[in-house]
């Protein structure tokens, strides 16, 4: 049976959702019914209506599914009319910014009897799958840390791609457009998905090397209520890449886990194997529209990531590095010596205010936001 899908927020990001949704149409699985944009859609298909009221879209197109691929602050609102006019919704993540409005969505689906499915695609890694059945079943022994590191670079055109990029608020609503709510997002969601134990403790050293509200290099560690740690270091001020490095340390062993690629290395293999059977979460959520199947990151799952983002935005706000701690170069502003730093503090748990770092002094009274 073909399910009508609408589209909310059909550039930008929105773009990737299109050519996915095109994907599955070819198949017969999808049929796009709508977009919407409070800008003009760009390239819009022909025959497809487009909306810059997305109250209208769904009272006149009725879809089944809705994509909610919109700014974090609009998720609540948008992601609610859409189950109330009976749609389930993939929303982009994060789902929301804080746990009011995470349990508001909760309650919701609740009431309505549709689902809610978060678009971390970290979630629907096979590999974390065999992870985490390895972790159940004491291959690790007990989980003391789970660590990542990630290094990537973006230039001074990102930060300028919407009108709330690199912002911490928009219009009075928080937006925390930043390294870790928003590219390594799935990072941070998949170290939490490894044992799904409840967040106690949230601490965070971050900066930035441009001006914007928002960190863009950051360590963060979280204490879980059964004793493990996670330490996410990650920055978007890198030098080589590093696309995102996960370990788990368990007092019997170590597992390594890169999610794109579904490699997994458990501690009695001798190298990472490919684990394979991925799907996408349009077409989990599909599966679950049709048989039932569980939803890969359903929003009840990525509850502890909003405890984190909550946590964040009360957090004091990043210090800007010295320029002369930088490398420019053709619109990219590089962190000197980050990757050593960043990779040194995975492996120990540290913070980067922990370390005798380069760039340390540059903060307020010597130091970062400890």
């Amino acid at each position: 049976m073909t399910t009508s899908v609408a589209l909310i927020g059909a550039n930008g990001h929105g773009m990737y959702h299109r050519r996915h949704v095109a994907e599955f149409a070819e198949r017969g699985l999808v049929r796009l019914v709508a977009l919407a944009d409070t800008r003009p859609v760009v390239d819009p298909p022909e025959g497809v209506p487009v909306y810059t009221d997305h109250a209208a879209l769904l009272a006149e197109t009725k879809p089944e599914v809705v994509i909610v691929c919109t700014p974090p602050h609009t998720h609540l609102e948008l992601t609610r009319d859409a189950l109330r006019a009976g749609a389930d919704v993939l929303l982009e993540k994060p789902p929301v910014l804080d746990r009011a409005e995470h349990d508001a969505l909760l309650a919701e689906q609740d009431a309505t009897g549709r689902v809610v499915q978060v678009g971390f695609q970290s979630l629907a890694s096979p590999a974390l799958v065999r992870l985490r059945a390895a972790v159940a079943a004491g291959e690790l022994g007990t989980v003391r840390q789970i660590s990542v590191l990630g290094c990537w670079r973006r230039d001074d055109a990102y930060w300028s791609r919407s009108p709330w990029s690199g912002r911490r608020s928009v219009d009075g609503r928080p937006s925390l457009d930043g390294a870790l709510a928003n590219p390594f997002a799935h990072a941070v969601m998949q170290t939490l998905a490894v044992l799904d134990a409840p967040v106690l403790r949230v601490e965070i050293d971050w900066l930035r090397v441009r001006p914007i509200e928002v960190e863009d290099t950051a360590t963060l560690r979280i204490t879980l209520a059964d004793g493990a740690r996670v330490l996410v270091a990650v920055t978007l001020a890198g030098e080589e890449h590093v696309d995102g490095e996960l370990t788990v340390h368990g007092d019997r062993g170590v597992a390594e886990l890169a999610f794109r690629e579904d490699l997994l290395r458990l501690p009695a293999d001798r190298a990472a194997v490919l684990v394979e059977g991925r799907e996408s979460l349009l077409e989990n959520l599909l599966a679950h529209r049709a048989t039932g199947a569980p939803l890969l990151s359903g929003l009840a799952r990525t509850a502890a990531f909003t405890t984190v983002i909550e946590q964040l935005r009360v957090a004091p706000p990043p210090y800007q590095v010295a320029p002369q701690a930088l490398a420019v170069d053709d619109g990219h502003r590089t962190l000197v010596g980050v990757n050593a730093v960043l990779r040194r503090c995975a492996a120990e748990g540290a913070l980067m205010n922990e370390l005798s770092t380069p760039w340390g002094a540059n903060g307020p009274d010597g130091t970062a936001n400890g």
